[in-house]
């Protein structure tokens, strides 16, 4: 169990992700298994590689910008500010920056997101 803390990102360094996307780990640590939290960054034009996570439920909580989203069977939908897209475990999923600036959302995964669970789909252009 997780105990009471503030916890400061202000020196937390974004990173590169091979899903086509910039990450900043705001909360993920082995003493709280049970969540995760990151700063996920699209830039303009960008589609993220279809992926899925297994054993490992994502939400998609959207702060600034403008995408398009695919998640499983469902039609292609656009999001913006303040919308949530919820991704069970094992859903085949993606998403494209359609707007002129960079496309901000918090990916929360429960339980916490470990790469071993990460599985990109993407088919190869040959």
């Amino acid at each position: 169990m997780p105990h009471a803390r503030i916890v400061s990102n202000a020196d937390t360094a974004e990173y590169y992700f091979e899903e086509r996307c910039h990450i900043i780990e705001w909360w993920n640590s082995s003493d709280d298994p049970q969540a995760s939290i990151a700063r996920a960054r699209v830039e303009p034009g960008v589609t993220t590689r279809l992926h899925r996570l297994r054993d490992t439920s994502e939400r998609y909580v959207v702060l600034e910008g403008r995408g398009r989203v695919e998640v499983g069977d469902l039609p292609p939908s656009i999001v913006g500010p303040g919308d949530v897209v919820v991704i069970p475990p094992g859903v085949a999923q993606r998403i494209a920056n359609l707007g002129d600036s960079d496309l901000l959302f918090l990916a929360i995964c429960t339980p916490r997101f470990e790469p071993a669970n990460y599985e990109d789909i993407e088919p190869e252009i040959a």
